[in-house]
């Protein structure tokens, strides 16, 4: 699962990795939380007449899916996640894998170590980082979800697929990378159909990330500061997580 991120580099830096055009200046963020905005890399038409670089642009989108089909946000679950193994067939992502693949960029994210119940222990908080630094972007799909007065919200989902073996003795989820070779094939939805991506939709080599045990702070949304990613030591290596429903990503809508 992906629950709380970060992207705190600099625009240019963000600029030059992504081969974006145009963007904005934004302040660093250390602790982005659902229903907050997202940057989110769309792929739109050649920036010249044959000119081979695509108009690859960062749009803000509210992290929380909400597909077109809806008529009430507020009775539906919030998809933070889609499961990389069922979103081409699922029908609240159907449309979205085949129109709408963007690209999520970040600079790591969190996830909360839960040991079994009978350990007494309390859940450990990782900050989960490329290994070399830099910047990572997942894999992520938008939808814009009009309302009856005309209004409309661009909302977007982080995909996720099994942890690999760095990551599974925290959580059995992880998001899905896309490398830096497939970002054309992944936005390119007018040429490649979901199942054309599919082989991009699965785990991270095992040494890509590293996980840094970090302070509860992370936990409340209101703590938005640098110190978050601060690593602590702690007392034990962690127990055996305890056993996990099925990661279906769905939050309450409020």
């Amino acid at each position: 699962m992906c629950g709380r991120f970060a992207l705190n580099v600099s625009p240019e830096e963000l600029a030059e990795v992504l081969g974006l055009l145009d963007l904005e200046d934004f302040p660093a963020r250390f602790n982005i939380a659902p229903t907050q905005p997202i940057l989110v890399v769309v792929s739109g038409e050649p920036s010249e007449p044959g000119s081979n670089r695509p108009d690859r642009r960062a749009v803000l989108v509210r992290w929380g899916f909400t597909p077109g089909w809806v008529k009430d946000p507020t009775q539906f679950p919030l998809l933070i996640n889609a499961r990389a193994e069922t979103a081409i067939g699922k029908a609240s992502f159907r449309a979205a894998m085949r129109h709408r693949r963007v690209l999520v960029p970040a600079s790591g994210f969190y996830e909360w170590h839960r040991p079994s119940k009978q350990t007494g222990e309390k859940s450990q908080p990782y900050w989960i980082k490329p290994r070399h630094g830099g910047i990572v972007a997942f894999a992520g799909l938008m939808e814009t979800w009009s309302s009856a007065d005309g209004s409309e919200v661009d909302t977007g989902a982080i995909l996720t697929t099994a942890a690999n073996a760095t990551i599974a003795p925290i959580h059995d989820r992880m998001p899905v990378v896309i490398k830096p070779e497939d970002f054309s094939r992944w936005l390119d939805c007018k040429t490649q159909e979901p199942r054309d991506v599919a082989d991009l939709m699965r785990p991270v080599e095992d040494d890509f990330f590293e996980a840094v045990p970090v302070s509860d702070k992370v936990n409340k949304v209101a703590n938005m500061g640098a110190d978050l990613q601060t690593p602590v030591t702690l007392d034990k290596s962690p127990s055996p997580a305890g056993k996990k429903t099925p990661d279906d990503g769905q939050l309450s809508f409020f």
